[in-house]
């Protein structure tokens, strides 16, 4: 069962405090009163309100003083105000009022009808947002169980992943019959797809769960990381021709791995869905003093209704119709390490039919800066 509602009344007279509060009570709404603009700050402090009748003359602060400051603070300027007033309908106090956030103008004597209805009105739409809100917090709690599950998952089954490569590896070096070789040549490479998953969705978790990809920085060169990637890939893909262009200095302060990473779901995914009959084309561009460019083209081109969640995880369909082989996880990997680095990723298509991936790192970590206020303190 949700807690009562809350709702404050301000007016400097009992009487007026008494009735309103009798009106709008009831079992599932709970009225405060105060006498002055200073009792209701105080109230304001301590308690969510789902609304707020001020009396708009009051001695020392009245209503429209009151509703400035709150209006003022991040905790009550969310709050739904109605003025209510003896005094005649002027144009410039409504316009006043209006101004100062008033959601309605209520004159005395009230119709009890009128402020009930308008005020319940509040009140669910109260109850909707916390409702709201809680249910948000479930979803994100349960997401966040979902993920912390992933990572546990993903990290307990590289033991028995492991022990089932190595028999593969023993199985087809010591097997003396081709048929078992070609066997357990299969093993090893399902073993090494699912391993390749398993760490896509480790790196999901991390990204989730730890605020992004942790780096481990070295000085690099890329025009020696990005060749061994691309070694790999003609080792697997034979047929299918990788060209490389370098210009300039591709060194910087870098995690290896992870632009090893980079290159090689890049250059896989072009593989995978370019087109066959043209090459993937590699170009590393050191010539800026800050940062390096690397492009991965590939011959063919994304479908539009696939652009906007192209970098998102478990993006469900493949860029080709009937091509699933993978999480989709790749780009998604891609684009986390490259902001963990400081740079950006982005992708362009249909341009002479041909897909382009542009990554840009900066040579060296950014370093990053101190808010004024933090700067303002000394050290003690």
């Amino acid at each position: 069962m949700q807690a009562p509602v809350k709702c404050l009344v301000v007016d400097d007279i009992e009487e007026n405090l008494t009735a309103l509060a009798a009106l709008l009570g009831q079992s599932d709404v709970e009225v405060f009163t105060a006498r002055s603009g200073m009792e209701a700050l105080e109230l304001l402090l301590h308690h969510d309100f789902a609304l707020a009748l001020l009396d708009i003359q009051m001695p020392q602060m009245d209503g429209f003083q009151l509703a400035e400051l709150m209006r003022g603070n991040e905790r009550t300027r969310h709050v739904p105000l109605i003025f209510v007033t003896a005094g005649s309908r002027d144009q410039y106090r409504l316009f006043k009022g209006y101004e100062a956030g008033a959601v309605d103008f209520l004159y005395k004597p009230i119709e009890p009808h009128i402020l009930k209805s308008k005020a319940d009105i509040f009140f669910q739409l109260h109850r909707q947002k916390l409702q709201l809100t809680q249910e948000l917090e479930e979803r994100t709690q349960t997401l966040r169980l979902n993920e912390m599950f992933i990572a546990v998952l993903g990290h307990d089954l590289r033991n028995p992943l492991n022990a089932m490569l190595t028999s593969a590896h023993l199985l087809q070096e010591s097997s003396p019959e081709d048929g078992t070789k070609d066997i357990a040549a299969r093993i090893v490479s399902s073993g090494r797809r699912m391993t390749r998953m398993i760490e896509d969705l480790l790196d999901l978790a991390r990204a989730r769960l730890a605020g992004g990809i942790p780096l481990q920085r070295e000085p690099v060169d890329l025009g020696t990381l990005v060749p061994r990637v691309l070694r790999e890939h003609g080792a697997t893909f034979p047929t299918k021709p990788i060209e490389l262009d370098r210009v300039g200095d591709l060194t910087g302060s870098w995690d290896a791995d992870r632009l090893a990473q980079v290159a090689s779901n890049l250059v896989g995914n072009a593989l995978q869905y370019g087109d066959d009959h043209h090459p993937v084309r590699v170009k590393l561009d050191g010539t800026a003093d800050d940062l390096v460019v690397c492009s991965v083209v590939n011959a063919g081109s994304i479908p539009e209704e696939v652009l906007p969640s192209i970098f998102d995880p478990f993006r469900g369909g493949s860029m080709r119709t009937g091509r699933s082989d993978g999480l989709g996880l790749g780009l998604f990997i891609v684009r986390q390490i490259v902001q963990a680095h400081g740079g950006d990723v982005d992708v362009r298509t249909g341009d002479g039919n041909q897909t382009t991936f542009t990554v840009r790192i900066p040579r060296r970590a950014m370093a990053k800066l101190a808010s004024p206020a933090a700067a303002a303190v000394p050290n003690v």
